[in-house]
């Protein structure tokens, strides 16, 4: 909503949004927290062969475009996002909007993802970046007047309670919060850095509209430039399920310092330090989440679950023999020339010619030429089988 009618000074400096970190004496237990997030990003890069989460990488990204949209109010059924991908969009005019903003995500999220290990960090930390995912981002959709792709605000605004600093003052802002999140010392101060940052970005609300989705994208670009998330995690998912903590601490880390023991700046310490354990916390479930999902012994498992599903349930031309194959595919080779993935399945060849098709034709491998090698594949009605609580909600439509 607008802000005219404020009765008390806009911010209108960067000063005023210190502090952008807690100080050192309130550090010690969240480089604790970050240092563990670290090491469990790392054991998690581990699990599977790169080549083989290609498919998981994908559906992930339909998952996050779909938690993005609820944090946002902006529902979005999974089996609509599915719809939209193969450009089947609704008629109603408002689901549709939904599902074109859904696949506009994926896609920018694609674009941050094929781009951060060329990016240096003062590309990533910059004002430039910032425009650049919105117009990335809403580029995509429809044109609408109140919502210009990559465009700063030019007008005051109020969010809540949260009256957004003075429109002319945003450049300066952005300046300042780029310049001082860019120069923090890598290592776990990076990862405590990226947390106050989302916040911080969303403080100044540098756009008429599209903050939030800006700023989780953002998030999502620093701890994929970090190593931390290897395209098999984003703290995306864990927002929306805790959609109400998200959206109360945010706000409490706007609110004004709460006296001489709350820090120095203009804002609250105290809640900026428990916004940003939030968020570590909240990043190292995922990670744990998704670590129990792919351990190996159970993958398999699953999988074979799964097959016997497709074969006795479904009924088109997918075997239980396929098991062997498509275990070694997800976990030690990633992708397999076709002819060596028909080998593995041990059918003989026409036999195993007619599997690979079903296979292609349910999703279960992918390919991307006619006789080109195949991936493991995840679509969206293996998930209950393969990432059972993944996306429940997607699960709930595919069963």
């Amino acid at each position: 909503m607008t802000a005219k009618s404020q009765k008390f000074p806009l911010y209108d400096h960067p000063a005023q949004m210190e502090p952008l970190l807690p100080g050192e004496h309130r550090l010690g237990p969240l480089l604790e927290r970050a240092h563990d997030l670290q090491r469990a990003a790392d054991r998690l890069a581990g699990f599977a062969q790169p080549g083989s989460l290609a498919g998981l990488r994908t559906l992930l990204r339909a998952m996050n475009s779909y938690y993005s949209n609820k944090i946002e109010g902006q529902h979005t059924l999974p089996l609509d996002i599915e719809r939209a991908l193969r450009n089947d969009y609704s008629s109603d005019q408002d689901r549709a909007h939904r599902q074109l903003l859904a696949v506009a995500h994926m896609a920018t999220e694609e674009q941050l993802e094929s781009r951060w290990k060329r990016w240096s960090m003062s590309d990533v930390w910059s004002a430039q970046m910032v425009c650049d995912i919105h117009q990335d981002l809403f580029a995509r959709l429809p044109h609408d007047d109140a919502l210009l792709p990559g465009v700063l605000r030019d007008r005051e605004v109020a969010v809540g309670v949260h009256a957004a600093p003075a429109h002319g003052a945003i450049p300066a802002m952005l300046d300042r919060w780029a310049g001082f999140y860019r120069s923090v010392r890598r290592g776990e101060l990076q990862l405590v850095a990226a947390a106050a940052a989302h916040h911080r970005l969303g403080w100044i609300h540098p756009f008429r509209d599209g903050n939030g989705r800006v700023m989780r994208l953002h998030t999502h670009l620093v701890m994929g430039k970090l190593g931390l998330t290897n395209g098999l995690w984003s703290p995306l998912r864990g927002f929306a399920r805790t959609r109400d903590n998200y959206f109360a601490l945010l706000a409490r880390a706007g609110e004004p310092r709460a006296g001489d023991l709350d820090g120095r700046g203009n804002l609250s310490e105290q809640a900026l330090v428990d916004w940003i354990a939030y968020v570590l916390d909240l990043c190292i479930d995922q990670i744990g989440f998704m670590g129990r999902m792919l351990r190996l012994e159970e993958m398999k498992d699953r999988i074979a679950a799964c097959l016997h599903f497709e074969q006795e349930v479904v009924r088109q031309g997918v075997r239980t023999e396929a098991l062997r194959a498509l275990h070694y595919l997800f976990a030690f080779q990633g992708e397999l020339e076709r002819s060596d993935f028909k080998a593995l399945l041990g059918l003989g060849d026409r036999l195993a010619t007619a599997q690979v098709s079903a296979l292609l034709r349910r999703g279960l491998v992918v390919a991307y030429s006619p006789y080109g090698k195949v991936r493991f594949g995840v679509p969206q009605h293996a998930l209950r089988f393969y990432f059972p609580n993944l996306w429940p909600e997607a699960e709930a439509e595919s069963s």
